[in-house]
């Protein structure tokens, strides 16, 4: 008897420790679990009241912050957009997501030591150290990764938006100069190949993308300005072409003084002449350098319309994109956009605008996201601009709703346009008439009429783009 009452003793203890170890071990994973929910509610309940009412107040002030941002996101946008391009709100939120990181995982670890992990089973304690070690690893981790986006914005804003005068927008818009430059081994200098105007509607975000022949002669300048004291009678000389403006005024950069790119002046006086748009804003990108933004989003995809050249012009043939739909990786869409070894510069153009309309309307928020640190590096090396940080949530505001709508596009070519004698009466017209039709509004009459008879004749550029 005694045995079997032994016998019994000792299996109810057993039983009882098993039961007491399944208790420790319950209570230790649901502290991390309190801490993961409400961080700091395990030390209110078994640790340091003080430390855990701190911890409290701050997760609620977080939360409150976080669905003040939603309302502030659904209600007022810009505020959002501003809170994200301002530098100073910028930093510190770096600071604060750090700090909140290395503070929610000593509070994990925390949590972990009134756990007793030394009272449980050795089975239980690797268990308990997984679990938080994987609780650390996916909160802290998330709140540092978020801090490196936040980082990554700011440098690639502290490098590419200098502080840099602040416009207002004229009649109601904006007009942006993009610039395609060239900076080929074979060429000296950076020359803008690639030249348009984005006219930007400020309250609906409606944009008329004008495009204009880098081979345009006879360019005018404003009254005044040092390039219409130097050429009275327009841009008239041997091989000077709208694109070669930028190249002029670097070579000669004595002539304005006190003006950091001169080039870009010089171009920027002249589409102000030619389209009669005042120029707030530019943006000048290396065309080289693209490839490596094209990269860096994964590619973009463009219905292209004929199989074209990669090479020629100065060099062999060397391949070619090939015509249908297909997703272009960098070193395709370069060729796509500059390639005119079997086409002239106005269907470059087209194509040109294609892939600016690809990526207005494909850059998705999340591929942006996962690419950060590409992009920003991609953008750092190509990219420059007198855009002010300051307007940078203006433009992003414009730039998400321009996604949801059409652009228009004018290209000023022949027959429309004789780049070798342009009527720039016409271009004055054709560009009031395309920014009234787009923001809904009658057009000038005759002189309308006069425009889009001869656009209806020609102008294939626009065609092309509006294909692809």
């Amino acid at each position: 008897m005694s045995v079997v009452g032994s016998s019994l003793s000792s299996g109810a203890n057993r039983f009882l420790s098993a039961s007491s170890a399944r208790i420790r071990c319950r209570r230790s994973l649901s502290l991390l679990l309190m801490t993961l929910v409400v961080p700091g509610s395990a030390q209110l309940v078994a640790g340091n009241k003080a430390v855990g009412r701190v911890a409290v107040r701050v997760w609620v002030g977080v939360l409150g912050f976080a669905l003040l941002l939603a309302l502030l996101a659904v209600t007022h946008r810009s505020a959002i957009l501003t809170l994200v391009t301002d530098p100073a709100l910028l930093l510190g939120m770096q600071v604060s997501l750090i700090l909140l990181a290395l503070a929610w995982m000593a509070l994990f670890c925390d949590a972990w030591r009134l756990g007793d992990p030394r009272a449980l089973r050795r089975g239980q304690r690797l268990a308990m150290v997984g679990v938080n070690g994987a609780l650390c690893i996916v909160t802290g981790g998330a709140l540092l990764f978020s801090a490196h986006l936040v980082s990554v914005q700011r440098d690639f804003i502290a490098a590419v938006f200098s502080g840099g005068e602040v416009y207002d927008p004229t009649a109601g818009r904006y007009n942006v100069l993009l610039l395609g430059g060239d900076s080929g081994s074979q060429r000296s200098g950076m020359r803008p190949d690639s030249i348009s105007v984005a006219s930007i509607d400020e309250d609906t975000g409606k944009t008329v993308l004008f495009g204009l022949p880098r081979n345009m002669e006879n360019v005018p300048f404003p009254d005044g300005s040092v390039m219409a004291e130097q050429f009275p009678d327009g841009f008239a000389c041997r091989g000077c072409f709208l694109n070669g403006v930028y190249t002029w005024a670097t070579d000669h950069a004595e002539l304005f003084p006190g003006v950091k790119n001169p080039g870009e002046v010089a171009t920027e006086q002249a589409v102000e002449a030619i389209t009669g748009l005042p120029i707030h804003y530019y943006a000048m990108v290396n065309l080289k350098g693209f490839r490596d933004l094209v990269d860096a989003v994964g590619g973009i995809t463009i219905d292209v319309p004929e199989e074209i050249p990669i090479g020629g012009i100065g060099g062999a043939v060397t391949g070619a994109v090939p015509a249908g739909v297909h997703k272009l990786d960098g070193y395709q869409t370069l060729w796509f956009a500059r390639s005119r070894v079997a086409d002239d510069d106005y269907s470059r153009m087209a194509r040109q605008k294609c892939v600016m309309s690809a990526m207005l309307q494909q850059l998705k928020p999340r591929t942006v996201l996962t690419h950060v640190q590409e992009i920003a590096d991609a953008s750092k090396a190509l990219l420059s601009t007198n855009l002010p940080a300051s307007e940078l949530d203006t433009f992003i505001g414009l730039a998400l709703k321009a996604r949801s709508q059409p652009v228009g596009t004018v290209s000023f070519v022949p027959p429309t346009i004789a780049t070798y004698d342009p009527d720039y009466e016409l271009i004055h017209t054709m560009v009031v008439d395309a920014i009234a039709k787009s923001e809904g509004e009658p057009t000038d009459g005759r002189k309308a009429a006069k425009a889009n008879r001869r656009a209806k004749a020609a102008n294939r550029t626009d065609d092309l783009a509006a294909a692809c």
